[in-house]
């Protein structure tokens, strides 16, 4: 169990007991308060009504005396024995209102029925003599209520006394209780001293042990290694190995080599620290120079994009002059073979004709043949035929000149078709010219598309390369910034290393004051070290980024 579940346990059990005392004084207070109101309540003032009533009574007894005694006084009296009347009853009615006991029932039943019967028999007929005028009638019922009247004293009386009796009896039950309540308390509370003395002589003993020795001794040891001497022996009692002592020269010993080993690590980082600063300073340098490059890089990268830019603005016209060559020779094409088409329908009109001209030089053959044959009949006629003859060499003459002339034509028909056939080889070796041209120029079409295409790829990923090397420019103008940074963190380092430094001085070793020293000799090869690295050129940086 824990210290402070034992705390707990004890204090627990105390605030348990002062509650149960509290809780139990408390129940005692408000029995003794409760009998205390009622023997007000029910009985001192239940007393004070009874007491009233007989008073009341006694009162009413001496004014009907009076009245018979002085006539003249009557009216007064009876008006007074009249408003006792009223009285005692609105206290008779306070009175039954109270707590009553059964023996106090019976005798208010008693006293209500011979009261009633005195006021009927007595009181009331007496009254009435009186304010008749009938002194002797009025004397003789007062002589005869005599009676009624002791009856009823004696009953109050006897109420007045069951008041007293009954408070007797409750204050006795209140000592009773008292005197129970008087010993459970005296017994609880020495139980309680009892059980909290021994837990108590439990938990000092159970502190005592697991401090190992006293308060003001480890207090003691506590400032001394605060104030950084650890070389104090901590003196234990035998077998003391889970006191809070034992734990503290633990902690003594663990902390002598802690800070042995910080001393020795001070040193290491305050010359790790000097090198990391004077790192940081040519990383610096560097970083700057490297910034300028990128800025110089950038700008070429964006000379070369206007360039790649307008070789894509002019690749992308040449693009549309091709296909406007390709429109024209396509056009060239059509023409090519419409006039293809003609010579065609030339040369075929051309051999119906001479084929026509073949017929009429058959005609004309044959009629020459027919005149000569006519000729050759006339001469057989004579003189009979010689006007027939005339005709008929006049016919074989029109028939020469018609065979003439159509070997004529027929030649020329024939120069025509073979002129038309040559024309027709042209126009056929033309289309077949147009058509090769027209699929060169489709080809360069495609090759200044595909050139397009590549010089827009080219302009967008020169574009890119652009805005990469942008963003390079960016981290490396963010990297200087923070190299910058890591500059003046690093100098805070060495600074915050030569106050560490500084701080485990205080701190005393195996009883002599601990000095630890800076290594000037590794800084300064660190310092020459750092110097003879040295920044790459800016010429250098640029064929870098243009790799």
């Amino acid at each position: 169990m824990t210290l402070k579940s034992r705390l707990m346990l004890v204090f627990g059990f105390l605030f348990v007991l002062a509650l149960g005392l509290g809780l139990l004084g408390l129940y005692g207070i408000g029995r003794a308060n409760d009998g205390l109101q009622t023997v007000y309540e029910d009985r001192t003032v239940a007393l004070e009504q009874v007491s009233r009533i007989d008073s009341l009574l006694l009162k009413n007894r001496l004014a009907l005396s009076a009245a018979l005694l002085d006539p003249a006084a009557a009216p007064a009296q009876l008006s007074q024995i009249e408003n006792n009347q009223r009285e005692i009853a609105r206290t008779w009615a306070d009175y039954m209102a109270t707590y009553l006991t059964p023996d106090e029932k019976i005798l208010a039943q008693q006293f209500a029925a011979e009261r009633a019967a005195l006021d009927r028999n007595g009181l009331t007929p007496e009254i009435a003599a009186l304010r008749a005028g009938n002194a002797e009638q009025a004397a003789q019922v007062h002589a005869q209520a005599l009676v009624s009247y002791q009856t009823v004293l004696a009953d109050v009386a006897k109420l007045r006394q069951l008041q007293v009796d009954v408070a007797k009896q409750e204050y006795l039950l209140a000592t009773q209780r008292y005197a129970s309540l008087k010993s459970g308390m005296s017994v609880l509370i020495a139980l309680g001293a009892l059980i909290a003395g021994i837990s108590v002589a439990l938990l000092i003993r159970k502190i005592y042990g697991q401090l190992g020795g006293e308060p003001e001794y480890a207090t003691a040891i506590v400032h001394r290694i605060a104030t950084g001497d650890l070389s104090g022996n901590i003196v234990l009692h035998h077998d003391d190995r889970h006191s809070l002592l034992y734990a503290m020269q633990q902690m003594q010993a663990a902390l002598l080599q802690a800070v042995g080993n910080i001393v020795q690590s001070t040193d290491t980082i305050v010359v790790a620290t000097g090198q990391i600063a004077a790192g940081n300073q040519d990383l610096a340098a560097r970083t700057e120079q490297q910034a300028g490059s990128l800025e110089e890089t950038a700008t070429s990268v964006e000379e070369l994009t206007g360039v790649v830019g307008d070789n894509a603005a002019s690749t992308l016209q040449a693009t549309q002059l091709s296909a406007s060559a390709s429109a024209v020779a396509r056009k060239g094409g059509g023409l090519v073979l419409e006039m293809t088409a003609t010579m065609s329908a030339i040369q075929a009109s051309s051999r119906k004709i001479a084929d026509i001209i073949g017929v009429i030089d058959g005609i004309a053959f044959q009629t020459n043949i027919l005149a000569l044959n006519a000729a050759v009949e006339a001469a057989r006629a004579g003189e009979l035929g010689r006007g027939f003859a005339v005709v008929a060499t006049e016919v074989r003459n029109l028939a020469q000149r018609s065979a003439l002339a159509a070997r004529e034509i027929k030649q020329l028909i024939a120069d025509s078709v073979a002129k038309v056939d040559a024309g027709s080889a042209l126009v056929d070796q033309t289309g077949a010219t147009m058509q090769e041209i027209l699929r060169g120029i489709q080809q360069v079409a495609e090759i200044q598309a595909r050139i397009s295409a590549a010089g827009q790829l080219q302009s967008t990923e020169i574009a890119q390369i652009n805005d990469a090397i942008a963003q390079v420019d960016g981290i490396t103008q963010e990297n200087a910034a923070l190299v910058e940074e890591a500059a003046a963190a690093a100098s805070s380092l060495e600074e915050q290393a030569k106050n560490l430094q500084a701080a485990v001085d205080i701190f005393k070793l195996n009883g002599h004051q601990n000095v630890s020293r800076p290594a000037p000799a590794l800084l300064a090869s660190n310092s020459d070290g750092a110097a003879q690295e040295r920044v790459r050129p800016a010429g250098e940086l640029k064929r870098i980024a243009r790799r």
